[in-house]
């Protein structure tokens, strides 16, 4: 199988049946026909080989990048413009988009980029509470609730064979305090390094975005 089939089989076979705390909803966008035939096409385009990839973890998908398109930190303009999928959806910009793509550039384009590495998230599912974006580290009961699912998604996509030597997170702060406790316990990985989040950088560090972009850069030829 190629990582391709892996993938899509991996996204359009996923199963959230926790009950979740309070108010909290669970956004599944692999359920959308739409969704469905851009992931294959992404997918298809980019990953229909065997080769492994390096892995970049993110928190857990938003709702106007990959909960709307299903493609990690890609908005429907990147989609479009930078991956040259063509899509329907109103062409509104995601800030950690921006950010990724504008690296992924850098990096020498998409084709280059995605053909070493391999971006998921800690939840692959994303999370709204009362229609606003929430991380799953930003409630306890949540976090409890869905360690088993995201053992679960973690140990299906490390089954595809990704480098685990050196792996790469998004989130120098809880993101990456979660994933090296759990690391600790499950033994996936030798070495995570962490990387500040594209949406941090937009928001606050916006004048030393270059100097982001070669550090991430920087850290993926290490």
């Amino acid at each position: 199988m190629t990582i391709a089939e892996q993938i899509i089989s991996f996204l359009f076979n996923l199963t959230f049946d926790h009950t979740l705390p309070h108010d909290i909803k669970v956004m599944h966008p692999f359920k959308d026909p739409e969704v469905k035939n851009i992931c294959q096409r992404f997918y298809n385009k980019f990953y229909n080989d065997q080769e492994p990839r390096n892995l970049i973890i993110g928190i857990n998908p938003g709702r106007f990048g990959g909960g709307i398109t299903g493609i990690p930190f890609t908005d429907p303009i990147r989609l479009q413009g930078d991956c040259g999928i063509e899509n329907n959806w109103p062409k509104k910009q995601e800030l950690s988009s921006v950010f990724i793509y504008e690296m992924i550039h850098a990096f020498g384009g998409a084709q280059a980029f995605y053909k070493q590495m391999y971006i998921t998230a800690i939840s692959p599912l994303g999370f709204t509470l009362h229609n606003k974006n929430l991380n799953y580290y930003d409630d306890k009961e949540l976090q409890e609730v869905i360690k088993p699912f995201i053992i679960s998604c973690m140990e299906k996509q490390l089954s595809f064979g990704l480098h685990t030597n050196r792996v790469f997170c998004l989130g120098e702060g809880k993101n990456y305090k979660y994933l090296q406790a759990l690391n600790k316990e499950m033994k996936w990985f030798k070495e995570i390094i962490p990387l500040a989040h594209p949406r941090f950088i937009m928001q606050y560090r916006l004048k030393r975005k270059d100097e982001y972009i070669k550090h991430y850069l920087m850290q993926f030829q290490h």
